[in-house]
């Protein structure tokens, strides 16, 4: 009978499969190698050469074989260890994973529809390493004990981060995210259920009124995607400048300058901090400034940029609207000492415009919960804390996204642009 081969999918590979599979492997970089010697463009085509190899190995074969799907099978797996990453390449290019994460070699999950599952994936000690190796390898950054944990883009836009040993307990511990953007643009966001068509006419103006938006939500909550499609709405008059830790916003804009932070090199300098960006941006002539996710002091740079009255966008995790205004007016303080309560609290008034809320549902399909406005009144107490006043202009009731009872700032600045307020709240515009 044919050889199952599956290599690196599950106890049904054998040591014997796995060996097979290294020696095509290297026969094929061995003839990949000869091959842009001698072309002249140096592109050798190589499935053809992949396909070749294995069939040269098939005229050995003796006994009853199935020999077009053990080709098949056999030739595919060459494929995705020379031109990607190896057993993980079928569950990145499945649409249908969202995220994969490798918690030891034998356990491999990954996230469809918002719910993780095992897969039968498995890889053998050091294979994670040397994955791991082959993703860094473009992106120009590192991971070893001086610096154990890194953030990466891959070539197809998703992210990668890793974590070793001795901060994980014993085995590399690695998460891709893959770049799965189902939506541009509010209008596809309407079309997945993320948004009401009125809530998405509200945010289009707001976006288009150059108030300053704030996302917030959980993990996996779809706030990269929800603000990748706000920025979208952003008039292409105006020149945009996004700073993120990495790649991962994608704008349809023609004026448009994207900055991701920078690690510390192997000497201890180098290293490009995403408060250092805020900075720059600044310098850069920008219409609207955006920071792709607020997590520490950085966020007191970003507040200092949107009071000077440059408009702009940023995310953060929070499990509401309101616990977003707290956190953000707690961040600032992580920059120093002499930044206090007095100050942060009246600047997140009235530098922060709307708060647009996420959440992933139990089915897995992701929802904006609530819309809020920051009218920039705040109630000082003693302890030099403040309660910055908060209103409701959406907010979820019966599972559905309604209009409630508040009212954005800033008016005037929707009827600079032609835009009648208040036939946009009530539902008229339409």
């Amino acid at each position: 009978m044919a050889t199952a081969f599956a290599y690196g999918d599950g106890p049904r590979a054998s040591a014997r499969e796995v060996d097979l599979v290294d020696e095509l492997v290297e026969q094929v970089r061995e003839r990949l190698a000869d091959a842009r010697n001698r072309l002249p463009s140096g592109t050798p085509d190589v499935t053809a050469v992949v396909a070749d190899v294995v069939a040269g190995h098939a005229r050995s074969w003796t006994g009853p074989v199935h020999v077009a799907d053990e080709l098949d099978r056999l030739t595919a797996q060459v494929v995705d260890i020379v031109t990607g990453f190896g057993p993980l390449q079928r569950l990145l290019d499945d649409p249908e994973v969202e995220e994969l994460w490798i918690n030891e070699p034998g356990r491999v999950f990954v996230a469809r529809r918002g719910r993780s599952e095992l897969t039968t994936v498995v890889l053998r000690p050091g294979q994670v390493a040397n994955l791991v190796e082959r993703m860094l390898r473009t992106s120009g950054r590192r991971v070893d004990l001086s610096a154990p944990f890194v953030d990466a883009v891959l070539p197809d836009g998703s992210r990668l981060h890793v974590v070793i040993p001795d901060v994980t307990r014993r085995h590399w511990a690695v998460n891709i995210r893959k770049f799965v953007v189902p939506a541009n643009h509010l209008g596809d966001l309407i079309d997945l259920g993320t948004l009401t068509a009125h809530s998405a006419r509200f945010l289009d103006a707001a976006v288009v009124a150059g108030l300053n938006i704030l996302v917030s939500g959980g993990t996996q909550a779809g706030k990269t995607t929800l603000l990748n499609c706000l920025l979208n709405a952003v008039p292409p008059t105006e020149r945009v400048v996004t700073c993120e830790e990495v790649f991962e916003l994608q704008l349809a804009l023609p004026d448009w300058v994207a900055m991701q932070t920078r690690q510390v090199s192997l000497e201890g300098s180098g290293e490009i901090p995403l408060r250092r960006l805020i900075k720059e941006a600044l310098r850069m002539r920008p219409d609207r400034v955006v920071v792709g996710e607020v997590r520490q002091e950085e966020s007191l740079d970003l507040l200092i940029a949107l009071n000077s009255g440059l408009p702009g966008m940023c995310s953060i995790h929070a499990n509401g609207a309101r616990e977003a205004i707290t956190k953000l007016c707690t961040l600032p303080l992580l920059a120093g000492p002499n930044v206090s309560w007095h100050f942060v609290t009246p600047t997140v008034a009235t530098a922060i415009d709307v708060v647009v809320h996420t959440e992933n549902g139990p089915d897995g399909r992701r929802q904006v919960r609530e819309i809020v406005s920051i009218p920039g009144r705040v109630e000082m107490s003693g302890s030099g804390a403040g309660s910055i006043e908060i209103a409701d202009v959406f907010r979820t009731t019966d599972g559905q996204l309604r209009r409630a009872d508040g009212f954005p700032p800033h008016p005037e600045r929707f009827a600079a642009k032609g835009i009648d307020l208040p036939a946009l709240l009530d539902g008229r515009d339409n």
